[in-house]
């Protein structure tokens, strides 16, 4: 099989390297700085056991590929915000031999959140959603860094929405060569839903910075519990903490990295690198859509959402409000119920 990561950042850079290490095939889209860094250097991918450079095709779209194979695979790991966008550029592309890219390939969403995989069945016959739990950053074109060790992460595969095939035990296979575990599971959004409540932090952390002190985790706990409160009230099921605790153990711990500092998540990472957009539509704004439609009050979540898509829009500095503050701010928003 050939993987086509569709968005070599910190994750998908990340699954590409360490599945070219395992010597598969692997292309990879990108755009801009990090695009030209990684056609005229490579992919830059640090790990505990060191750094090494893959020169793997690195193109920004489909033309360059021409017909698409048969035994192509399509990684989507883009943000949320930028799904629906790769979906129409893959989904009519012709596959050697008859068909479309969204008939015949198997399309893996390795993202955050839940709406991607909804997305993608709109377009595409054979959706697998993932787990993603995957230490990385990438804040430098042409540089992805994975500080777990002894694996690299821990990525639940399954159908969405549902079931398990012969493709997933075969993507499985290839990603347990390439430093990860893969469990091959039924159900494959009860465990993505476990991460969206774990994900529920990643705005308070772009915002505020590393939730290391009290109060920081006094008040992710309750963003948290409002995102329980909505699940229950959906009567969607999610991975308990035990569960996880007990799949997870201590198969990935972080290991400092010399030169790649880890200065947080996924939403962080965005501020960082100036993109101007922020996955907590899809994250917090979760919470806050289950919230209004089963009638369950979330302020909280409403209220990183906005102040995270704020941060974005305006380009301000990762981290930059005080923590004091934003427990003022949360405490104003839950006394007025949003």
């Amino acid at each position: 099989m050939r993987y086509i990561i569709i968005g070599a950042g910190a994750v998908g850079g990340t699954v590409g390297g360490r599945l070219a290490q395992a010597g598969r095939e692997v292309v990879l889209v990108a755009r801009g700085r990090h695009l030209a860094a990684l056609a005229e250097h490579g992919l830059r991918l640090r790990v505990p056991e060191g750094e090494s450079r893959y020169r793997l095709p690195a193109v920004d779209g489909p033309g360059p590929l021409g017909e698409l194979r048969a035994d192509d695979v399509l990684v989507l790991a883009v943000k949320t915000q930028d799904t629906v966008a790769a979906l129409d550029t893959w989904a009519g592309l012709p596959v050697a031999g008859g068909g479309t890219a969204a008939e015949r390939l198997p399309l893996v969403c390795l993202q955050n959140g839940v709406e991607s995989g909804r997305l993608a069945l709109r377009r595409f016959r054979h959706v697998y959603g993932v787990c993603v739990w995957l230490p990385s950053t990438f804040v430098e074109p042409g540089v992805v860094s994975a500080a777990g060790a002894p694996l690299t992460g821990i990525l639940h595969l399954g159908r969405i929405p549902h079931g398990t095939d012969d493709t997933a035990h075969r993507i499985a296979a290839d990603l347990a060569d390439a430093h990860f575990e893969a469990p091959v599971v039924p159900d494959v959004a009860r465990w993505q839903y476990a991460k969206l409540l774990g994900n529920l932090g990643n705005a308070l952390e772009a915002v505020s910075g590393p939730m290391t002190g009290e109060e920081a985790q006094a008040l992710y706990a309750r963003v948290r519990a409002e995102g329980e409160a909505v699940l229950d009230a959906a009567g969607i099921a999610y991975a308990g903490a035990e569960e996880q605790r007990a799949a997870r153990g201590d198969k990935v711990t972080l290991v400092p990295l010399p030169g790649a500092p880890r200065g947080g998540g996924s939403s962080w990472q965005s501020l960082v690198r100036g993109t101007g957009t922020i996955e907590a539509d899809y994250l917090n704004g979760e919470i806050v859509l289950l919230g209004r439609q089963h009638g369950i009050p979330t302020p909280l979540n409403e209220l990183l959402q906005h102040l995270a898509n704020a941060f974005a829009r305006e380009r301000r500095v990762a981290g930059s409000l005080p923590v004091a503050e934003l427990v003022a701010l949360a405490d104003k928003a839950a006394a007025h119920g949003g």
